[in-house]
């Protein structure tokens, strides 16, 4: 569907749609409620499952590229007892980081702080070099902590990163299946728990479409008229843009590219 077709179906159904009495509205609205708050429990009930799934132990010891020297996992605990990781998609040698995972990334500054007094610690974790990490997110202008797994195999165990088996084969294991995947570098969170001994245990991870909970953008966008006005596009995020990059008249991306890489590229 080409962006003049897409614009004027919008348009057609923002000038079709039902209109009616305050009291048919009202009537409507509270129909809709009892909806959402079911979803509300059911939202509720799928969390408390998801806490009560099986722990893992992490027995290998994962050592990072830091601000402050290298950091173990045990390390990005901070003194609490919960850990959230963001896999960011900045690859060894790419320019910029994925425009997708800037989106996510535009929202976690202000959430840390919250975070840490319900005992979680939040880092973000990518395979690039530090320094270039350290460049981008100065572009950004980004607080948030960020490391570099770049000397270990953490991104690959976490099925976040194209191992060289898959790059041969072209098929990727990513969000419990295999499957293709248009890029290096895939988006994902994990979370894990350490306990009293400094055990730490793989509680959960997510990819795909389970990060859309972390997009208070799209939480935003779901409860205007238009949504998230995707429809149509070639993929989901094909309108999303660097928070820097967007300009009078963007057009759609037709197809996912990954982010070139620069002639320094040390992987």
């Amino acid at each position: 569907m080409t962006v003049i077709a897409r614009v004027q179906r919008k348009e057609q159904h923002m000038q079709t749609h039902k209109i009616v009495s305050h009291e048919e509205w009202l009537a409507a609205r509270k129909a809709h409620l009892a909806d959402e708050k079911a979803f509300s429990r059911t939202r509720d009930a799928l969390s408390k499952k998801r806490r009560e799934l099986p722990w893992e132990k992490v027995e290998k010891n994962y050592v990072f590229d830091g601000p402050r020297g290298k950091e173990t996992l045990a390390d990005l605990f901070g003194g609490k007892s919960q850990l959230i990781v963001y896999h960011f998609m900045l690859g060894p040698g790419w320019e910029a980081g994925c425009p997708s995972c800037s989106l996510l990334a535009d929202h976690f500054d202000g959430a840390v702080v919250h975070l840490a007094q319900r005992d979680v610690s939040f880092v973000v974790v990518s395979r690039a070099p530090l320094a270039e990490i350290e460049k981008f997110k100065k572009r950004m202008g980004w607080r948030f902590k960020w490391v570099s797994s770049f000397g270990n195999d953490f991104n690959f165990d976490y099925h976040v990163s194209a191992s060289p088996q898959e790059k041969a084969s072209g098929k990727v294991t990513y969000n419990y299946e295999v499957t293709d995947f248009p890029s290096d570098e895939r988006p994902g969170a994990s979370v894990f728990c350490k306990n009293e001994k400094g055990e730490i245990f793989h509680t959960y991870s997510t990819y795909g479409r389970g990060l859309d909970i972390f997009i208070g953008a799209y939480n935003l966008l779901d409860v205007a008229p238009k949504g998230r006005d995707e429809e149509g596009l070639s993929y989901g995020m094909a309108w999303v843009r660097h928070h820097d990059s967007y300009a009078p008249n963007d057009k759609p991306r037709e197809k996912y590219e990954q982010p070139k890489t620069s002639d320094s590229c040390c992987d």
